[in-house]
């Protein structure tokens, strides 16, 4: 069972969802708009399922002010498939994406798959190395935590599985293909968006100037470098 926050303004969809969701086994709580207390109900649900077009504060909004607070995956329900609205989405924070009409069953997989890869596995422990230092970043394997300058990073579960991949080979060209693999799972059927926006996250939180990448460099056409030397 999955304990799950559903913001959905549509009284019919949410109904329609909420319950269908249900009879799988998960409990959905629903809110019709952004107008909750945040920092009391992401104590207790796994995960957040988010409309876009919400009265007052927008979707894009909410989940900006989510992630402000917790790493919880945030799943976005959203009539708009356009690939603007796709990738603001996933840029403001989201995990995912599902576009309407989408059946409970089809929510019930996409749900499992976010709840499945946001939960690192724990190494083995012949498996496990000491904590590696790249310039000012240290990426410490056995606890799953990464710092920079010596400070303890807030990483949602996706973008540490993007910097465990990234650094684990470090000078190699990863493609999106690889980094869905590495940082989502076998399974997930997203395309690459989803990768590019976790990238642009991932290096707002590790590169001294986002819009001047050099620790995590783009190579065209194929994916992304971890350039161990430029990380300072």
């Amino acid at each position: 069972m999955v304990s799950i926050l559903f913001i959905e303004d549509d009284a019919a969809v949410a109904e329609a969802i909420t319950l269908g969701l249900n009879r799988l086994g998960h409990d959905v709580s629903h809110r019709p708009d952004g107008n909750c207390d945040f920092d009391d109900i992401l104590t207790t649900a796994d995960l957040v399922l988010l409309d876009l077009g919400l009265p007052g504060a927008d979707g894009y909004e909410i989940c900006r002010r989510i992630r402000t607070r917790s790493s919880i995956p945030i799943i976005i329900l959203t009539a708009r498939s356009d690939d603007i609205d796709t990738v603001a989405g996933l840029e403001a924070g989201a995990d995912d994406y599902v576009v309407k009409p989408a059946s409970p069953r089809v929510l019930d997989a996409r749900i499992k798959a976010v709840v499945r890869r946001s939960t690192p596995a724990t190494p083995r422990a012949e498996a496990v190395r000491v904590a590696e230092t790249f310039g000012n970043l240290e990426v410490d394997r056995s606890s799953l935590q990464v710092r920079k300058a010596g400070n303890l990073m807030t990483l949602t579960p996706t973008e540490l599985r993007l910097i465990l991949a990234l650094t684990e080979n470090p000078g190699q060209v990863l493609s999106r293909r690889q980094l869905l693999s590495a940082a989502w799972d076998q399974e997930y059927l997203g395309d690459s968006r989803i990768v590019d926006a976790a990238v642009q996250r991932l290096r707002g939180k590790i590169e001294d100037d986002p819009a001047d990448p050099t620790v995590i460099e783009t190579v065209r056409g194929f994916g992304y470098r971890f350039n161990p030397s430029s990380a300072r």
